[in-house]
């Protein structure tokens, strides 16, 4: 091989290691973008879900005004799962609010003195007792849920049918995520009315 030859060869060699650094570092310098990207797009999504959740949180506040003067929140979450389970044992009861019994008995208490529950003997073991629903906490339960459910219509209302679509993919994705089942049509039987499931209630 002459001079010239080698010469050439040795710069074609120089020519492709270049082109192979360069294309290391591009791939490197695009994965370290795309790794940016999703954390912010990952800040960008829990940052727009925290603010959903104060508008969702006020709207829920706002739904219990009108009882708020005869039971408390807690109060409220215990008459959503005697309406979700029915007939219920006051062991099982504090456990599904995650209580003592000594505090959930406490709070049956005030339920019954409001008129909102009451107590009946378990026909299958007359040595238990079970917590019920009257229909007046019944009622409280289902005025409850209808107010917070308009008030969220309306808010929704407010969106054009594109932006209506792509939150109603957003957040059954995301409630697929956390494991929440779907909030039935309105005139289907609601087994969590104000999204507190057996598993769920804190």
């Amino acid at each position: 091989m002459s001079d010239v030859e080698k010469d050439v060869a040795t710069d074609v060699d120089a020519d492709t290691n270049t082109n192979s650094n360069t294309s290391t570092s591009t791939d490197a310098a695009a994965a370290a973008a795309a790794a940016a990207a999703d954390v912010d797009d990952v800040d960008a999504v829990t940052r727009a879900v925290l603010t959903a959740s104060r508008v969702l949180v006020a709207v829920s506040a706002r739904s219990l005004a009108e009882v708020e003067e005869r039971v408390t929140l807690p109060q409220v979450r215990m008459l959503v799962v005697l309406s979700t389970r029915g007939a219920t044992k006051l062991v099982t009861l504090a456990d599904l609010l995650q209580v003592a019994p000594s505090t959930a008995m406490r709070m049956v208490d005030r339920l019954i003195a409001a008129g909102l529950a009451d107590r009946q003997t378990n026909p299958g073991n007359r040595r238990e007792t079970l917590l019920q629903l009257t229909e007046e906490g019944r009622r409280t339960v289902e005025d409850v849920t209808a107010r917070r459910r308009a008030e969220i219509a309306t808010i929704v209302e407010r969106l054009t049918p594109t932006q209506r679509t792509a939150i109603v993919e957003a957040l059954t994705a995301f409630n697929e995520a956390g494991g929440e089942p779907p909030v039935p049509a309105v005139h289907d039987a609601e087994p969590h009315p104000l999204g507190w499931g057996d598993a769920t209630t804190t």
